[in-house]
């Protein structure tokens, strides 16, 4: 329960300054999007795997 709860606040925060950064420079919120999907690929291919971060 505590787990989906902080994921929920980690999403929420991400998309907060992914929003708050493509107002500001729409490439740059286009960069980061693009960073920050590689990071939750390379963290769930990690978390199936058995080797956590």
């Amino acid at each position: 329960m505590v787990n989906a709860l902080l994921f929920v606040l980690e999403v929420l925060f991400a998309l907060a300054v992914v929003a708050g950064i493509g107002m500001w420079s729409v490439p740059a919120g286009m960069v980061l999007t693009g960073v920050l999907g590689v990071v939750a690929v390379e963290r769930e291919q990690a978390r199936r795997k058995g080797t956590t971060t």
